[in-house]
C-alpha cells in the first residue's frame, strides 16, 4: 500500500468516481464532487494519536470554510490502521472527539476501510464492498448537507438495500473490472 500523498488521492478519487458515484452507492456524492466541494487530505500518521490530531485539524479546516467552498472532507490514512478491528476502535475514539468538541449535530463522521466487513457477513461478501475504500478513510460530512440531500431523496433508508443489490449484480469480477485503471 503506497503512502505517496498524490497516489493516495488519485486512488481515492478513482474509487469515488468509479464506485461511489459510478454505481450510485451514495446518491449524494455526485453533486459535491462535481462542484469541487470534496477536500482530499492524506494523513502521514503512523499511530492513533497522529490520526486523531490530523482529523481534528481537518475538522477545524472544514468548519472554517463555507460549505460552498468545502462541503466534505475525506481523510485517508495509508500509513496505519490496516487492521479493520483496530480501525473501528479509532472510529469510536474519533466520534468521542467530535462529541467533546461539541460538533455532533453539525458534523457527522463516516468511515471506509479496504477490509470493511458488515457484522454477520463473510469477509469476501460482495456487499462489504459498499464501504470499502482503497485506504482507511475518515469522512467528515456537514449535517446540514446530509439533511438537504435526504430531503431531496425519496427513500434514503433504501440506499443500503439498493447498494447490496447493485453489488450482487456486479459481482467480484465486475468490481475488479470497475476498479481496474487499465482495462484490457
Amino acid at each position: 500500500m503506497t503512502t505517496d500523498p498524490q497516489q493516495v488521492v488519485a486512488d481515492t478519487r478513482h474509487w469515488l468516481e468509479r464506485a461511489v458515484i459510478g454505481l450510485n452507492l451514495c446518491p449524494f456524492a455526485k453533486t459535491v464532487h462535481v462542484k469541487g466541494q470534496v477536500h482530499y487530505a492524506v494523513s502521514q500518521a503512523t499511530d492513533w494519536n497522529g490520526v486523531l490530531a490530523d482529523l481534528e485539524r481537518e475538522l477545524d479546516a472544514l468548519l472554517a470554510r463555507s460549505p460552498d467552498e468545502r462541503d466534505t472532507t475525506l481523510l485517508m490514512v495509508p500509513g496505519c490502521l490496516h487492521d479493520f478491528i483496530e480501525f473501528t476502535g479509532l472510529v469510536t475514539q474519533a466520534d468521542r472527539m467530535l462529541a467533546q468538541r461539541g460538533v455532533h449535530g453539525q458534523i457527522q463522521l463516516a468511515s471506509f476501510h479496504p477490509r470493511f466487513q458488515f457484522a454477520g457477513t463473510a469477509p469476501d461478501a460482495i456487499g462489504n464492498f459498499s464501504n470499502r475504500a482503497p485506504y482507511p478513510t475518515l469522512h467528515l460530512l456537514r449535517e446540514a448537507s446530509i439533511d438537504r440531500a435526504v430531503a431531496a431523496f425519496p427513500d434514503a433508508s433504501a440506499i443500503y438495500d439498493a447498494n447490496i443489490a447493485t453489488l450482487e449484480r456486479l459481482g467480484h469480477d465486475g468490481w475488479n473490472a470497475l476498479m481496474n485503471r487499465n482495462p484490457p
